[in-house]
């Protein structure tokens, strides 16, 4: 019988390996596949476990309750409705304005003793200090004189302005968003103000009667914050020189209002006003929805930073997007807006002679209840 040759003998061999590795692949693909299924089980029960605290454990409410608030404080507020429903979104806003309410009606008994011209030259105007807490960075303005701050407003009708443009043109030193303003779809064009605006001690704006009780935070003729809820005759009685509205007034008496974190109103950038027993002014800007440098604070964080700085009384101004600290013409903090600076109705300036600062009433003559906010 004839030997096969050793090149047939060769050709029907297996290739060296080749008998080995199809099983060898199909076992690494079948632990490729089991691990992969280990992982989504593993993720299934882990976001399983998450779900259940987040929406079924005290805990977990009160984490999403705050979220929940974050979001109202956006351009997005109805989102919030995906994590506790439009019924409590709505209860948890009216539930706020409540407690603002019950706040603003708390009587003020502790007042200020404003040194004497003599003693207010010896320190600076104004310092600025940094300030920052958990998951928070921001500033600290404080202006020894409470006489030297004016509420300015935008030079040309139909349009807003920015805070480094009132700084520049009218020579102030600084500078901070004021009170809040008409802003359909958070795309508004910053020039409709809501509440009332007072500048010198004349009403330049107001969207309710004069004896129609308004959020408010002002400075009046003596150098003494005034905040809480106000109509604009009382205003005028109490000599009320520079005002602008927003809600809460969160700090009376040296005694801050807000008892813990869950009613502060969620995370967000922050601008407050607040005022110590010596009369000195102090405004907090705190920065916001920027991750890698400061989420935002909540107005408990905020209400903490201001007690330890020696405040007796605080109110909440604008925040958000609009919140910006300026000196020196510069622009201090980081502003949240993707935009860059917002354009606004109202900004605290702090001047060396205030007194020789005109502020035009833009308002005048015009039906601010046709006015389109929408429009630019």
């Amino acid at each position: 019988m004839a030997q096969p040759t050793i090149q047939q003998e060769f050709s029907q061999q297996t290739p060296l390996g080749t008998r080995q590795s199809k099983p060898r692949a199909k076992k690494k693909r079948g632990i490729f596949w089991r691990t992969i299924g280990y992982l989504f089980l593993v993720a299934a029960i882990v976001i399983a476990l998450f779900l259940i605290w987040f929406f079924l454990t005290p805990s977990g409410t009160e984490k999403r309750n705050v979220l929940a608030d974050s979001i109202i404080s956006t351009q997005h507020r109805e989102w919030a409705k995906y994590l506790i429903g439009s019924a409590e979104l709505q209860k948890r806003v009216d539930a706020y304005w409540q407690r603002f309410n019950d706040y603003a009606n708390k009587p003020v008994t502790e007042k200020v003793v404003i040194p004497v011209v003599a003693e207010q030259e010896k320190k600076p105007l104004i310092d600025v200090k940094p300030i920052e807490g958990k998951g928070f960075k921001g500033y600290l303005l404080t202006i020894s004189d409470p006489k030297k701050v004016r509420i300015v407003v935008p030079l040309k009708a139909g349009k807003g302005e920015k805070v480094t443009s009132m700084v520049k043109r009218t020579g102030a030193i600084a500078g901070v968003n004021g009170g809040g303003f008409n802003d359909p779809n958070w795309s508004g064009n910053g020039f409709k103000p809501e509440g009332i605006v007072i500048s010198e001690g004349k009403i330049f704006y107001k969207d309710v009667g004069m004896d129609t009780p308004v959020h408010v935070m002002g400075i009046d003729s003596e150098g003494n914050m005034i905040a809480g809820k106000y109509s604009p005759n009382q205003l005028l009685k109490m000599n009320v020189m520079e005002a602008a509205s927003y809600a809460p007034r969160f700090i009376v008496n040296g005694v801050g209002q807000i008892k813990n974190e869950a009613d502060g109103w969620g995370i967000a950038p922050r601008t407050c006003m607040a005022q110590k027993k010596d009369g000195s002014i102090m405004f907090a800007i705190i920065d916001g929805r920027q991750p890698t440098y400061s989420l935002g604070a909540t107005l408990f964080d905020v209400q903490k930073v201001l007690l330890d700085n020696g405040a007796i009384i605080a109110a909440n101004l604008d925040g958000g997007a609009s919140t910006v600290l300026v000196k020196d013409n510069q622009i201090i903090n980081r502003p949240s807006s993707e935009f860059g600076e917002r354009y606004l109705p109202t900004a605290w300036l702090v001047f060396d002679s205030p007194q020789s600062v005109y502020v035009k009433n833009v308002w005048e003559g015009i039906d601010m209840s046709k006015f389109d906010s929408t429009k630019w």
